[in-house]
């Protein structure tokens, strides 16, 4: 049917103004064959108890991690969040709170942000933390932007082992920048320097390394940032939070900047989502540093008191020539990662990597030991590691698997073509030895009865 539209005076009034007869008219350059040419097919409305009857049934058709053992990484993993965290940070001054755009009446949220920013520092051995972006792959991106402008060079090399969505983002963020990626391949889990500095040249403005890496195998950060600064390139360091219990802060590798997702740091999985980015940096970089960055101060009297500081990249006052402005309640998870640093302490950041360590070395080990799996790579890995499953059955394999109870691994043929008889399996501080054997078990039994399908059709099935 026509569209029609009945138009009050007010509204005909600013049709008038913008030179238009209709609201049809403003969607006259949506092609015909485009447009919704019916009423939209939306029931009739629910009563409360129905509503939530029927919500209640769609969301009990997921499979979450309180319902099964979870095996799933790959950026996002079920850890352990203490109580604390949730009792702290669903108080109404913080969990309804709005950003602060008149700071000076915002103590409590500029005192977070500032010990927020004071823990990541300690965390990285970085000079200065801002208050937070929106995930990990957003402050890869961001950095990536920060080492443009400082070097004034457009040309980024980044390994094939980092995180193949955050590549996704960087590419999205290229195509209007004019600017050049350059994937550089990891067949053997991790990249190598020789291939490293075969792409490094005199118009490269960084290299990405992520170490831990998407495989979950560590990298030669050191050795990376020597070459990157030998040809006047930024390193940038995407790590895990929790891996730094063990492994050296990203400071102490020579990164100039640092990102991470700060998923683990006390939020749940929540299905993908929203997450954490950590952005931390060298001093001399600050005023490129996108978001916000709270600092302490004291007032006319003499008493402590918080300020957003820095406020020249901000759009109200810089417009155009601003950074990324990241904020509202963003923060809410900043707060979120503040409350479990605080409450882990260093001694309880390295029991809780100590153990991922452990029992991802014991599942890696009970898993390979069946003659169905082998290990993809023969490096040293934190929290996950790669299975190459001989049947190349995975899909099925890790369906019927969820079935038994396990949220058994990613499939990696989505990103890695070559990988569709691979699969990436995490182990977190909450899994018992139980919960590996099972897994053991689950995966050695499933699809023994079944025909192969060809790879193609695993990667649609697994990611319909």
């Amino acid at each position: 049917m026509p569209y029609t539209y009945n138009t009050p005076d007010d509204e005909r009034s600013m049709l008038q103004s913008i030179g238009v007869d209709s609201v049809a008219e403003l969607f006259q350059f949506v092609p015909e064959e485009f447009r919704l040419q019916r009423p939209l097919d939306i029931p009739s409305a629910l009563g409360e108890l129905e509503l939530t009857q029927h919500l209640s049934a769609l969301a009990n058709r997921n499979a979450s991690a309180q319902q099964k053992a979870c095996f799933l990484g790959g950026g996002s993993y079920d850890h352990f969040v203490p109580a604390v965290v949730d009792a702290l940070a669903s108080r109404g001054e913080f969990y309804t709170s709005y950003t602060p755009y008149q700071p000076e009446v915002s103590q409590g949220n500029l005192q977070v942000m500032f010990e927020y920013q004071t823990l990541i520092c300690q965390l990285t051995g970085m000079d200065v933390s801002n208050a937070s972006l929106y995930d990990g792959g957003s402050a890869v991106a961001e950095a990536v932007l920060l080492a443009m402008s400082v070097t004034g060079r457009n040309r980024v090399v980044v390994p094939a082992s980092m995180h193949p969505e955050y590549r996704q983002i960087l590419e999205t963020y290229f195509a209007c920048l004019g600017a050049e990626l350059v994937t550089v391949a990891a067949p053997s889990g991790s990249v190598s320097l020789a291939d490293i500095a075969a792409a490094v040249n005199a118009e490269t403005a960084c290299v990405v390394v992520q170490h831990p890496n998407f495989f979950g195998c560590l990298e030669d950060v050191q050795g990376i940032a020597k070459i990157a600064h030998a040809a006047g390139a930024l390193l940038i360091q995407s790590f895990d939070p929790l891996s730094l219990g063990l492994l050296k802060r990203p400071a102490d590798m020579d990164a100039d900047v640092a990102v991470a997702e700060g998923q683990c740091l006390g939020t749940p999985m929540l299905f993908g989502g929203p997450y954490l980015g950590i952005m931390a940096c060298k001093e001399q970089f600050v005023r490129r540093m996108p978001g916000r960055i709270a600092g302490q101060t004291v007032d006319r009297r003499g008493r402590r008191c918080w300020v957003l500081t820095m406020q020249t990249r901000e759009q109200h006052i810089r417009r155009e020539k601003a950074t990324s402005n990241i904020c509202t309640n963003q923060g809410l998870f900043a707060l979120r990662a503040a409350i479990y640093l605080s409450e882990m302490g260093p001694q309880g950041l390295r029991e809780v990597a100590d153990l991922c360590v452990r029992k991802t070395a014991y599942a890696k080990q009970q898993l390979t030991s069946q003659p169905r799996f082998v290990s993809a790579f023969d490096r040293p890995t934190f929290k996950e590691f790669v299975v190459r499953d001989t049947q190349g059955r995975v899909a099925e394999m890790l369906e019927q698997a969820a079935d038994a109870g396990y949220l058994a691994g990613v499939p990696l043929a989505r990103w890695y073509p070559e990988m569709a008889d691979c699969f990436l399996v995490a182990v977190t501080e909450k899994r018992t030895r139980q919960e590996i054997d099972g897994l053991v078990s689950a995966l050695s039994a499933a699809s023994k009865s079944s025909a192969p399908r060809p790879h193609t059709s695993l990667a649609q099935a697994a990611w319909a």
